[in-house]
């Protein structure tokens, strides 16, 4: 029998199904891993956006990640939705505990219809005690200029931002290219920074409003990639274009965004 890769994903549950957790164990099946999962939040969305978020207690969160990870493990972790401080303080503790490797942090701050998804106070804890422990970071365009405090309208820029994050302890650094201006004519292109090097990675431009998901979907795949020993390079690449596809692939649900449907690949 071949290998089972364990991926746990951390983050909150999306009602709506296209983001969040849903997001993770669709995007962690299909790349034929193990999906566990921790809970951070509850939120109640759908594709016009969050209408409300409760957050678990500090000790649930923690008796989740004991739970899952004395018993049986994890190849790599991924993490999402972390609303407050404490939340991030939590997950930090458990890594350093359990010694997790293959760290895979998605930066979620906004949500797509504009819900503020990490308060000021864990984005610094964030950058302060996670991304030292973080192999890959994933942001998108605001994400990176919240991180930087720079703006960032250029390939050049992403570049910059890119390793500037990696100063502040990201092993490696993904900045998405989806928010950049001008991307239909130059397709979507995003950056990898791995401490030394910048990489392009680009796919064609997809015309659709269906794109709930794709950062959750792109962390969970590249967390995924690690698991299963592949290099940052390789894993990348993969994951460009499973979530390219899966973006063309993406469902018309709803009046909103809809979601992309990595499942849709297989």
């Amino acid at each position: 029998m071949n290998r089972l890769f364990k991926v746990l994903c951390v983050g909150g549950s999306d009602s709506g199904g296209g983001a969040g957790i849903q997001a993770d164990l669709k995007a962690v099946s299909a790349c034929g891993c193990y999906a566990l999962t921790v809970i951070t939040a509850l939120t109640a969305q759908n594709t016009r956006g969050v209408q409300a978020i409760y957050p678990l207690p500090q000790k649930f969160i923690a008796a989740q990640l004991d739970a899952v990870l004395s018993d049986i493990g994890a190849d790599a972790l991924k993490t999402g939705m972390m609303l407050t401080a404490d939340t991030v303080n939590t997950v930090v503790r458990k890594i350093v505990q359990y010694r997790l490797k293959n760290v895979v942090v998605d930066p979620v701050m906004i949500a797509k219809g504009g819900r503020m998804m990490m308060q000021e106070t864990a984005r610094r804890v964030l950058i302060k005690k996670l991304l030292p422990l973080t192999r890959v970071l994933t942001p998108n365009i605001p994400e990176a200029e919240s991180l930087t405090q720079m703006k960032i309208r250029s390939i050049a820029a992403m570049k910059k931002a890119a390793a500037v994050i990696g100063d502040l302890g990201a092993e490696n650094v993904v900045i998405k290219g989806g928010h950049l201006p001008g991307r239909r004519s130059l397709g979507g292109i995003d950056i990898l920074f791995d401490g030394k090097r910048h990489y392009e990675f680009s796919a064609d431009w997809i015309e659709t409003r269906n794109t709930h998901g794709t950062g959750c979907t792109y962390a969970s795949a590249l967390a995924c990639g690690l698991a299963q020993g592949k290099n940052i390079l390789q894993a990348v690449e993969q994951v460009k274009t499973m979530v390219t596809q899966a973006i063309g692939n993406s469902l018309p649900l709803g009046k909103g965004h809809g979601p992309v449907n990595i499942l849709g690949n297989l």
